[in-house]
C-alpha cells in the first residue's frame, strides 16, 4: 500500500474504534421501572443518541435531549439532539442546558438518567453560574484556549462557573444515574471529560483562581469575584468524592485512545508494518513533542534503536498550543509544521497527525499529512515553515501544499491520532 494511504487508512481504524454506534448498544442498561430520560453533550453525542434509540426497546419510554456541535446533528426520533457553539459557548447551548437540568430535576426516583457524554460537553452543556453572564463565561473560555493551558486545568475553571458540570447534574438528579463516557482526555478520568457533569470534582474554587493567574487568564471582574466568593466558602463548592449523591451514580468509559491505538497498530501490522504504541497520553506544547519525536525517529533510522525499520511510531493524546501569532491552524498540524522542520525532508519517515473528532482546532480539517517532500513542495510555492510555525498558521503550510486531511465530523472524540512511518 502507498505509505501515505497506509497513513489515512490507520487513522480511519483509530476513528471506527471509537464508533459509538458499534460500541455503546452492549453498555445499554435495562429499562428501568419508570421513565428513562436521555441527556448528553460533545462531539459524540447525536451518534451516541441515535445508538441508544436503535437498541433501546420500542414498547418502553424514551426521552431526551442531547447537544451537539454545528454541523454534527443526525436524524434521531424519540431524543432531541440539538446544535450548539464549540469551542466557544453560545445561546443555543445555553437554552439546551438550562432545558436539560430542568428535565434532570423532574425525575423520581423510579426512573433513570443515562447522560451521554463525550469530549467537547464542557463548551456545548454550558450553563453559567447563578449571577454570571454568558458574555462572562464566552470571554473565559476564549482566553483559556488561547493560553495554553491543557484541558484539565481548563475544565476546572468551568466547572467552577457552571450550574451544570463538576457532579452538579448528577446532584439535581433524584433517579439512578448512569453517564455512558467516550474519552477525551489523557488518563481517561471522567471528572475531565466534558467537565465531569456527572463525576465527583476533587477540584476547588481556589484551583480555578490559581490557574487563572498561572496562564495570565484576564477574566472579568464577575468572574472573579464568582471564584473568589466560592473560595472564600459563600457559594457551595461542586460535589466532591465520597459525596453520598454519588451513591447512585455510575460514570463508565466506554471509549479510549488506547483502543484506538490499538485498532490503528493492528491495521498497520495486518500490511506488513510494525507498530509501537509510544503513549496514549502525551501532553505539552505541540511544536516541542514534535521534536521528541522526531529524534526518535532519527535515533532508529541511523541506528536502528530503539526499533529497526520498517517501523509506525503511533501516539495518542492531546498536546497544547500556545497562541502567539495571528495565524491559523490547530495542535495536530502545529506537531506535523514543527516534526517537517526538524526532520529536514528525511526521504524515509512520513507522519500523519488528526485529531479524531474530525477538527483540528478550528478549522475544517481532521489534520494533515507530512511526506518527505512537504517543504520542497512548499519553498516552491513561497511558503517559509519557519516563519509560519511562529505564526502558529500551520493550516496555511499544509492547505498550500494540498495535504489536509478532510473527514468531516466523525461524530465521536478519542483526542488526536499521531504516527510516524519509518521505512
Amino acid at each position: 500500500m502507498d505509505p501515505k494511504q497506509l497513513l489515512l487508512g490507520s487513522f480511519h481504524a483509530a476513528v471506527g474504534a471509537a464508533d459509538s454506534l458499534k460500541i455503546l448498544p452492549q453498555h445499554l442498561p435495562a429499562p428501568p421501572a419508570g421513565r428513562t430520560l436521555v441527556v448528553g453533550a460533545g462531539k459524540a453525542a447525536a451518534s451516541m443518541a441515535l445508538a441508544v434509540e436503535r437498541h433501546w426497546p420500542q414498547d418502553t419510554p424514551l426521552e431526551g435531549l442531547v447537544l451537539t456541535r454545528y454541523g454534527h446533528g443526525i436524524p434521531t426520533h424519540r431524543i432531541k439532539v440539538v446544535e450548539a457553539g464549540h469551542p466557544v459557548p453560545d445561546a443555543a447551548g445555553e437554552a439546551a442546558a438550562r432545558e436539560v437540568l430542568r428535565k434532570v430535576q423532574a425525575l423520581s426516583p423510579g426512573d433513570l438518567l443515562l447522560a451521554l457524554v463525550s469530549g467537547g460537553g464542557s463548551a456545548l452543556l454550558a450553563l453559567p453560574a447563578e449571577g454570571l453572564a454568558m458574555d462572562a463565561l464566552r470571554a473565559t473560555t476564549r482566553d483559556l484556549l488561547r493560553s495554553g493551558a491543557p484541558i484539565q486545568d481548563m475544565n476546572t475553571v468551568r466547572k467552577h462557573l457552571s450550574a451544570i458540570h463538576g457532579g452538579r447534574l448528577a446532584a439535581a438528579c433524584r433517579a439512578p444515574v448512569l453517564a455512558l463516557i467516550i474519552s477525551d482526555v489523557t488518563g481517561d478520568d471522567p471528572t475531565h471529560i466534558g467537565s465531569g457533569p456527572c463525576a465527583p470534582d476533587p477540584t476547588t474554587y481556589r484551583d480555578a483562581l490559581e490557574i487563572l493567574d498561572r496562564y495570565g487568564v484576564n477574566s472579568s471582574a464577575s468572574v472573579r469575584e464568582h471564584l473568589q466568593r466560592g473560595a472564600h466558602g459563600e457559594i457551595p463548592e461542586t460535589p466532591k468524592p465520597g459525596d453520598r449523591v454519588f451513591q447512585r451514580v455510575e460514570n463508565r468509559v466506554i471509549a479510549t485512545a488506547r483502543q484506538s491505538l490499538h485498532a490503528a497498530s493492528d491495521f498497520f501490522r495486518l500490511h506488513g508494518v510494525p507498530a509501537v504504541i509510544i503513549g496514549d497520553s502525551v501532553t505539552g506544547e505541540a511544536r516541542e513533542v514534535a521534536k521528541a519525536q522526531g529524534a526518535l525517529a532519527r535515533r532508529i533510522l541511523r541506528h536502528g534503536d530503539p526499533e529497526k525499520p520498517p517501523v509506525a511510531l503511533i501516539s495518542g493524546g492531546e498536546c497544547t498550543v500556545t497562541v502567539r501569532g495571528a495565524g491559523r491552524g490547530g495542535r495536530c498540524t502545529e506537531f506535523l509544521l514543527s516534526l517537517a522542520i526538524d526532520l529536514a525532508g528525511l526521504p524515509d519517515v512520513r507522519a500523519i497527525a488528526c485529531d479524531t473528532d474530525g477538527i483540528d482546532g478550528s478549522e475544517d480539517n481532521a489534520g494533515a499529512v507530512l511526506l518527505p517532500d512537504s517543504l520542497e513542495r512548499a519553498a516552491k510555492l513561497g511558503l517559509d515553515a519557519s516563519k509560519l510555525l511562529a505564526d502558529n498558521n500551520s493550516y496555511g503550510f499544509f492547505s498550500g501544499i494540498e495535504d489536509l486531511v478532510v473527514t468531516g465530523p466523525t461524530r465521536t472524540n478519542v483526542n488526536d491520532y499521531r504516527a510516524i512511518l519509518i521505512v
